[in-house]
């Protein structure tokens, strides 16, 4: 039994079920599935929330990163320069484009790019930087941009929805940046989607393009770039605009939360995350972190480890390095926990975790 989950998605989503049947049966009887209205509606909705000025809503995370990418110039003989500390996604998006991804290390107390190891991996065969915010926090984009002579910047902000830099929200830090809708994410829809947010009018209209097999917004039977099927659908947009003008407020919770959980476990021998961003994990870093999460789960606290191996340590990226090659992605990889963390989560729901948190360290 799991006296406390890891993630609840029901508690703040159920206020909302009502208006979402009520949402699908309209969508379901209009016979408007693809580049409809309820598009329009949240892609300009998403890009006013990440303060840029557009917004393309596209099939999933993974695609609005190849998509924005590819927009970017990255290509077949191109390098694009990212972290091995992140979901494979972000590889894989890279390597769909034809470009080659190259690896720097992260920087341990931030968990994302570290802006020192530019220098090297940044060439002129490279076509973007995607530093990721991971966990929801925001990497350092000031002096990774300062470091990068000019090369776009594309922010993998799959994590990040919300999340402020210096005032500036995720989103409007790079040339463009990447969501994903999953879910699990702090805006999340009822299945896949995606978007690509930015302010460059050019780089919008070719995403736009690119998502829909390449044609021309005058005639959808003109095919100037080779695209792809990579739309948002009508129905899942429309989830996402009913939810969009909660996020604040979810965030905020997310950050309540995660103080509490600060003064929780003060004292404990963890690390905790730095107290920006918007929390999308609650990730701590602990020693025998393989035993202490079998003491939590034996004690019914539900937990998840993102992610145990660093992207050169997976089979299928071998080429991208070996063991010891970046140390403290791979420090990460080896001592990272989440506890529980969502929108609702109770204080005696922290103190639990807390009191089985402190047994399972002794």
């Amino acid at each position: 039994m799991t006296a406390v989950p890891f993630i609840d998605l029901g508690r703040r989503q159920a206020p909302l079920q009502g208006h979402l049947a009520a949402t699908f049966e309209r969508i379901a009887r209009s016979g408007a599935f693809t580049l409809g209205a309820e598009l329009e509606e949240f892609e300009h909705a998403f890009a006013q929330f990440c303060e840029t000025s557009h917004c393309v809503g596209v099939s999933d995370g993974t695609e609005a990163l190849r998509l924005a990418l590819l927009a970017l110039g990255a290509g077949p003989g191109r390098e694009v320069v990212t972290v091995p500390s992140t979901f494979i996604a972000t590889l894989e998006a890279i390597a769909a484009t034809g470009a080659r991804p190259v690896l720097v290390d992260i920087e341990p107390s931030t968990r994302c790019m570290d802006p020192r190891r530019l220098a090297d991996a940044v060439g002129p065969d490279t076509a973007a930087v995607v530093p990721v915010h991971l966990y929801g926090h925001l990497a350092p984009m000031t002096e990774i941009a300062a470091a990068c002579g000019g090369v776009p910047l594309l922010e993998d902000a799959a994590q990040a929805h919300g999340a402020r830099l210096g005032g500036a929200r995720a989103g409007s830090l790079g040339a463009a940046a990447a969501f994903s809708f999953y879910p699990t994410k702090n805006l999340g829809a009822l299945g896949d989607g995606g978007a690509v947010v930015t302010g460059d009018a050019e780089l919008a209209a070719t995403v736009r393009s690119l998502r829909h097999h390449g044609a021309t917004p005058a005639d959808a039977n003109e095919h100037i770039r080779r695209g792809a099927t990579g739309r948002l659908d009508n129905l899942q947009a429309a989830f996402l605009q009913l939810k969009l003008p909660h996020l604040d407020g979810w965030n905020e919770e997310r950050r309540s939360a995660a103080a509490l959980y600060r003064e929780a476990l003060a004292g404990l021998p963890v690390e905790v995350p730095a107290e920006d961003g918007v929390f999308h994990l609650f990730a701590i870093e602990v020693e025998r972190r393989d035993e202490v999460r079998a003491a939590l789960t034996a004690a019914g606290i539900g937990t998840a480890v993102h992610y145990p191996r660093p992207a050169h340590l997976n089979p299928a990226w071998a080429e991208l390095g070996s063991e010891g090659d970046f140390p403290a992605a791979e420090r990460l990889a080896a001592r990272t926990l989440s506890l529980p963390m969502f929108p609702g989560i109770e204080e005696r729901e922290i103190e639990q975790v807390a009191q089985a948190l402190a047994a399972a360290c002794e």
